[in-house]
């Protein structure tokens, strides 16, 4: 009996992501958009939840991470005299520097930081996309441009860097690094993006040693981050870059699989989910979703079904084509954001849709600014909702900065409550938005925009 409750807490001391209530990498610490914790409010306060602290804070896409009483972000500064552009599109060179913050969890003071030079040459350059992954000890943080950093949590040193231009010859996407880093036993598994069958790199995460690469591919190799996943009774790392999905051995980087996709503008920005024990779902904003089948060998794939809409326009997508959210699986149903800011739940066996709602992306209905990116039923392109599943409910932040409480089933979207959270302040879109995803740790929710991070207190 010794030798067996030694062998159970190696087990569960040896993940070191999994920490009981933190939220230390991007989705949460199984990396799969489920808030775990219990003893969460069923409905807001009057006046909405409770904000325990505001710090200043830059500019940025990053999510936070939490973890040990600490939180990690990225921001970006930009160099004396240097503004932001006007068009969201422009790529020309903007000098600056990414930072690494370490917050007090508690309070949102500063505890230690780290800064480099970066110049952005990548369009919507408002600052790093990926949010930090926090293993132990160590903090990995990826910027827009391909500088990997892994620092101590402690204070912030430095142990190793990587600047994927410079050493794998990179070719940055045109939206920046966007693939959140991912820890794997002792690897750190990135999208390089680099050229000669170093798409994807696996370091020794505490070395920064290169451990094993694969893959390749021409031109923007996109943005969904990579993942792993028992899929058929086989545990694999899937890799969906701008021509591909593939699935590797996460130890070694040998390809089992691979079916061709190619994508307009790389552009697939969500994660792989995996449906049932066998089946992955992928959706993309111009090219629209499929279901795979893997085999039960664990080495081919065949395709279940695909939306049949080729286009995002709201009136011609069919099943699921999102820009940013990564989808919810429950029970055989697929919950999503679609091009034009539709809720959709979709029957994962066939695809079809089971219903749509405007509610959770139009915000607090005030009159949005009329631009040629809306849509016939007044929706407005790239509209947005990030979903987090606990337990019976859902919570969803949307681009207007509201906190959602829903049910979301088979039978529609329930709305139960809703609060304003934070203001957005990136006026790099249509209209002022905000695009990160939040973290929930310790009965609290944390979330930021261009000019501050926020708490607030989710208990009940």
């Amino acid at each position: 009996m010794k030798i067996a409750f030694c062998s159970l807490c190696i087990v569960f001391l040896g993940s070191s992501l999994v920490y009981a209530d933190d939220w230390p990498q991007w989705l949460g610490p199984k990396r799969d958009g489920v808030w775990r914790e219990d003893g969460i409010l069923d409905k807001f306060p009057a006046g909405g939840p409770k904000v325990l602290w505001r710090q200043p804070i830059s500019a940025g896409y990053s999510g936070p991470a939490i973890a040990d009483g600490r939180i990690y972000v990225m921001d970006r500064t930009l160099a004396n005299g240097v503004k932001s552009p006007a068009n969201a599109f422009a790529t020309a060179e903007l000098a600056g520097k990414e930072r690494i913050l370490c917050l007090n969890e508690k309070t949102g003071k500063e505890i230690w930081k780290y800064d480099y030079d970066c110049a952005y040459r990548i369009s919507y350059p408002t600052g790093p996309r990926c949010t930090p992954t926090v293993d132990g000890d160590k903090v990995y943080s990826l910027g827009a441009m391909g500088n990997l950093t892994c620092q101590k949590t402690e204070n912030g040193e430095v142990l190793w860097k990587k600047d994927f231009q410079k050493e794998y010859d990179a070719k940055v996407p045109l939206w920046g690094f966007a693939a959140h880093p991912l820890i794997d036993g002792d690897l750190l598994i990135c999208l390089a993006g680099g050229s000669q069958n170093r798409l994807v790199v696996a370091f020794d995460k505490s070395t920064g040693k290169e451990v094993w690469t694969a893959l390749d591919c021409p031109g923007d190799f996109g943005y969904s981050p990579p993942m792993i996943y028992s899929v058929a009774g086989h545990r694999q790392l899937i890799i969906w870059h701008g021509q591909k999905i593939v699935g590797l051995d996460p130890k070694t980087g040998e390809s089992f699989w691979s079916l061709n996709f190619p994508l307009k503008m790389a552009l697939n920005v969500p994660a792989v989910r995996k449906v049932d024990e066998d089946k992955l779902f992928i959706t993309a904003f111009y090219n629209g979703a499929k279901l795979l089948k893997v085999a039960p060998t664990g080495r081919s794939v065949e395709v279940v079904w695909e939306g049949k809409g080729k286009s995002e326009m709201p009136d011609k997508t069919d099943t699921l084509q999102s820009i940013m959210p990564t989808p919810a699986v429950k029970d055989g149903f697929i919950y999503g954001v679609c091009s034009y800011g539709q809720l959709r739940c979709l029957d994962a066996k066939n695809g079809a849709r089971v219903w749509e709602s405007m509610q959770a992306t139009r915000g607090r209905q005030t009159p949005k600014k009329v631009s040629s990116q809306e849509g016939p039923d007044g929706s407005e392109r790239w509209d947005n909702a990030f979903i987090i599943e606990h337990q019976s409910r859902y919570f969803l932040f949307n681009e207007q900065g509201e906190l959602i409480i829903a049910e979301l089933s088979p039978k529609g979207y329930r709305e139960i409550d809703r609060a304003v959270i934070l203001e957005p302040t990136n006026n790099l879109a249509r209209h002022p938005v905000i695009w990160v995803h939040p973290a929930f740790a310790n009965k609290n929710m944390y979330i930021r925009n261009d000019r501050e991070i926020v708490a607030v207190s989710l208990a009940k």
